[in-house]
């Protein structure tokens, strides 16, 4: 019977509270993620009186902050070893950065004279960047906390289940409740009164969300669990971090993997897009885009499932390759449809709802089937990269006997962040080149050329993206049989300490699974 790894034994397994509880720190911060990067462009236009390219420039803006700092967050955590951990001090101190900056910027700022524009803007930047240093601390842990939580490969997958969960609960409960009190006998659309009190609301969620994720990695965050050398680890110099970069390969093309998923995501889930194709292109937005939301979740469940059990038994490659490669099979059906598109032809024109109730055609099914097959498994593969970081970190473990799990986790977050700030501005782009100067809305006519915007957006791109996730899992080395063999090194290497021996001699004398004792390997 394999036990703790600190006993001498190669798992290392998260009870099942610590595994649904610890996702839940990505629900508390995607409480921001709606409540700062949806609306804070509003909120600077509309309640501020600032300049509406000046706030839209400023999401880019910090987004690209946000990702430059993940690095630098990374390498302080990785320092980081004190009485309450190497994870919580980051989760608690972010969680108040970010509580605070807000109450200053949604509820405090608006009482700033509107004759003083100077100081609003300069509040406005300072505390939406004070906020985006707090964001970065919390976020940062999501990724890095998994290398302590479990390294059981039948555990791991899990985590892109409760992450999903976790990152709804937040998610969903500003998404709910925002559209309520937007409402003309409540609040209103967006105005002062409607910041003011989404914003202590939204603390609350996130507050609860954090307290019950740090409770999970409560046990598990200490020296015990920190890599093979534990606290005898040494400190790394910033110049040591380029040069582990470098050299950890599978970490380079989990990247590109990666960023080719939210790629794919982002864009072709952009409002803009879909407007584009329900709306302009189909005629029937508010009929349409619901529907087939909610029909891309229903499609997303069993391919979870699917995925998490693929990845149980094969390894998370083997279980991302598939459903990418499922995915990318399913949009060529999608890309056809949308190539025989005829504009006014009902018989080449996507349809659920008519003038007299029901109307489907055989374009519909269709299209049904290729979108929600292909949405649900790309949706479920889109943040499997993130518990795949994990065993990036143990593999850096094992080539170099460091345990760096913050750079780790953070330098795959910069990626992810510029990825998904740049597929607006991909988007704003393609636009351009049919002649409108404004992003279309369900009020835009059709204009020529439109189809082909779509079909490049929301078929191409990702299709190129997944394209470029498949090459980059081709040479990526950790499949399920290498991370067995690596934890087990590992797991020696991490006894042989324990009893004396030094971290060079251990990495000499254990560096492959042959020489590991048999009571140790997987």
């Amino acid at each position: 019977m394999k036990q703790d790894p600190s006993k001498g034994t190669a798992l290392n397994r998260a009870k099942p509270y610590q595994l649904v509880l610890f996702p839940l720190n990505n629900g508390a911060t995607n409480v921001y993620y709606v409540l700062i990067l949806s609306y804070v462009a509003t909120f600077g236009s509309a309640v501020l009186g600032i300049a509406m390219v000046f706030a839209s420039f400023m999401v880019t803006g910090m987004r690209i902050f946000d990702a430059i700092t993940d690095p630098i967050i990374g390498a302080v955590m990785d320092k980081t070893n004190g009485k309450f951990g190497k994870f919580r001090p980051f989760m608690v101190i972010g969680s108040l950065v970010m509580a605070a900056s807000v109450i200053g910027l949604y509820v405090l700022t608006p009482f700033v004279p509107a004759d003083m524009m100077w100081l609003r803007y300069t509040l406005f930047v300072l505390l939406y960047a004070i906020w985006v240093l707090g964001y970065t601390c919390q976020t940062s842990v999501t990724r890095a906390g998994q290398a302590v939580l479990t390294n059981d490969p039948k555990q791991r997958p899990l985590f892109t289940i409760f992450n999903t969960i976790g990152s709804l609960a937040g998610m969903g409960a500003m998404q709910f409740v925002g559209p309520i009190l937007a409402g003309d006998s409540v609040f209103g659309d967006y105005n002062r009164t409607w910041f003011a009190v989404m914003a202590p609301i939204g603390i609350a969620v996130s507050v609860a969300l954090t307290i019950l994720a740090i409770i999970g990695i409560w046990e598990k965050d200490q020296p015990k669990y920190f890599g093979i050398a534990g606290d005898k680890q040494e400190n790394l110099k910033i110049s040591q971090y380029v040069q582990i970069i470098k050299a950890n390969k599978p970490l380079q093309r989990l990247m590109i993997a990666g960023g080719g998923c939210k790629l794919a995501l982002s864009i072709a889930t952009n409002v803009t897009v879909l407007i584009m194709l329900y709306s302009c292109m189909m005629g029937n937005y508010d009929g349409l885009y619901l529907p087939m939301m909610v029909l891309g979740y229903v499609f997303a469940v069993p391919f979870f499932l699917m995925t998490v059990r693929t990845a149980q038994k094969k390894g998370q490659k083997a279980s991302l390759t598939r459903y990418v490669c499922l995915a990318l099979v399913c949009y060529v059906g999608v890309l056809v449809l949308l190539i025989l598109w005829k504009q006014g032809d009902p018989n080449f024109n996507f349809s659920i709802m008519g003038e007299n109730g029901l109307s489907i055609n055989l374009y519909t099914i269709l299209f049904v089937l290729f979108f929600g097959v292909g949405y649900g498994a790309y949706y479920a593969t889109a943040d499997m990269p993130i518990p795949m970081v994990a065993d990036c970190s143990d593999y850096e473990t094992y080539r170099s006997g460091k345990f760096i799990p913050g750079i780790m986790g953070t330098m795959f977050s910069l990626v992810d962040k510029l990825v998904s700030s740049l597929s607006a501005t991909v988007v704003g782009i393609a636009v351009t080149f049919i002649g409108l100067d404004v992003l279309p809305t369900k009020a835009t006519p059709y204009v020529p050329g439109m189809n082909i915007v779509v079909i490049v957006l929301f078929c191409l791109v990702p299709m190129c993206a997944w394209g470029l996730t498949l090459w980059a899992m081709k040479g990526y080395e950790l499949d399920g049989k290498r991370v067995a063999e690596i934890q087990a090194v590992n797991a020696a290497r991490k006894t042989a300490i324990e009893q004396g021996m030094s971290l060079q001699e251990a990495m000499e004398r254990y560096q492959t699974v042959d020489q590991v004792p048999e009571q140790l390997r997987n």
